[in-house]
């Protein structure tokens, strides 16, 4: 959480008064541009109403799934004046990284990983975080604010904060839309001392389109408007521990990182752009790459792989577990389809156990219970209970090794 504190305190509120807020709103505006953040806007810390009590219903039913780091300082992310009471305006900010193609027409190729647009490029953290420290600087130096940046790690919700600024509105699918650049917008938010003109919050446009509720593989949508992460691949693939749960694996086709089939059908979409920030653009070893080469990756391969990427960040075990259980949803026509199997059978005897779990669910998509009896009779002894519990699946027996019980 960078801040920036002016030392000249006593005299800021006479520094200030020779300046007109519109026109210290627009210089600021013009700077953000020049920075790269194709979007801006500004808000009132108590622009979010009911957001934070939307927020804390969604806690309260326990849809955040395991991020208890969501619930830890919940006050602060209802009410920005919690973390910190000094702030007087939010200016929001946004960065396109609109993909060159439809991301849904990856799903088509099972044997291609399907690796979430924001992912394919450097993470978005460090890009965004760079700029805004930029701009952060050159406002306390020009205006005498204190002030602090936040770029998607902070007790901060981001996504009402930019509606409520103008940038866009919050889709039935809980994100961000904007006219400009439809669903692929980073946001960066920036608290200051500085009483700053607000922009008006953007009217919902989404009609009575239901596109992205119904897209979901999962059905993590229990009503427009809400989310229920625990049935969302993007919670799945990167959040969850252990085993991705058995109702949830078929769905994931060949996603090994994050979904975006409720952000891809949107059709504000057709408004959008090509991310013009060459940091921000899928790298083209990341753009569609063989799930069969995935599963070879060890930690070193892994981390060269996705070094400055945001998928660096859930380790390789959990990814590899991912890329398993993408294996075990390869087509049956694919040319792969061998080389997938070979791979799944190595990941058998692979270090972490929800790894070795996946692949033996995956083997057993391929293989059936008759085709696992033979690799049974040498791995099924599991000393892991994750493990053993899907050998029992695969095998069609729950009783015959050691009463292991499925992951559901």
């Amino acid at each position: 959480m960078p801040t920036w504190t002016s030392e000249a305190a006593d005299s800021r509120a006479a520094s200030r008064t020779d300046r007109v807020p519109d026109a210290i709103r627009q210089e600021i505006a013009a700077r953000a541009a020049a920075e790269g953040f194709e979007a801006f806007g500004v808000t009132r810390p108590e622009a979010l109403g009911a957001a934070g009590d939307r927020f804390r219903s969604f806690l309260a039913l326990g849809r955040h799934g395991r991020m208890d780091w969501l619930a830890a300082k919940a006050d602060w992310r209802a009410a920005p004046r919690a973390m910190w009471p000094q702030v007087r305006s939010i200016v929001m900010v946004g960065a396109n990284y609109g993909p060159a193609e439809d991301p849904l027409a990856r799903l088509q190729h099972s044997e291609q990983a399907a690796i979430s647009v924001y992912a394919q490029g450097d993470d978005y953290h460090d890009v965004l975080k760079k700029r805004l420290k930029r701009l952060g600087r050159w406002m306390a130096g020009r205006f005498d604010c204190d002030l602090k940046v936040f770029v998607d790690t902070a007790a901060v919700l981001e996504k009402p904060l930019a509606a409520a600024a103008g940038i866009g509105w919050q889709g039935k699918h809980t994100n961000l839309v904007s006219r400009r650049f439809g669903s692929w917008l980073f946001l960066g938010a920036l608290y200051t001392d500085l009483d700053l003109p607000p922009d008006e919050s953007h009217r919902d446009a989404c009609g009575s389109c239901r596109r992205c509720l119904e897209v979901c593989p999962t059905d993590a949508f229990p009503a427009p408007y809400q989310l229920d992460a625990r049935a969302c691949l993007s919670y799945l693939t990167i959040e969850q521990d252990g085993p991705i749960p058995r109702r949830y694996r078929r769905a994931m086709g060949n996603r090994i990182y994050g979904c975006d089939d409720c952000l891809a059908v949107c059709p504000w979409n057709r408004f959008a752009q090509q991310a013009s920030e060459a940091a921000l653009q899928a790298r083209t070893a990341l753009h569609a790459p063989r799930l069969t080469e995935l599963a070879t990756l060890d930690d070193a391969g892994f981390r060269a792989l996705f070094r400055k990427t945001a998928v660096k960040r859930i380790g390789r075990d959990r990814f590899v577990r991912n890329v398993a259980v993408a294996l075990g949803n390869m087509r049956a026509d694919s040319a792969d389809r061998p080389a997938a199997i070979a791979a799944l059978r190595r990941l058998l005897d692979d270090a972490a156990a929800p790894v070795r779990a996946m692949a033996v669910w995956a083997l057993a998509e391929h293989l059936g219970a008759a085709g696992m009896a033979a690799e049974a009779a040498v791995r099924a002894r599991d000393p892991e209970p994750m493990v053993r519990a899907e050998w029992a699946d695969a095998l069609g027996d729950t009783h015959s090794l050691g009463g292991a019980t499925s992951t559901c």
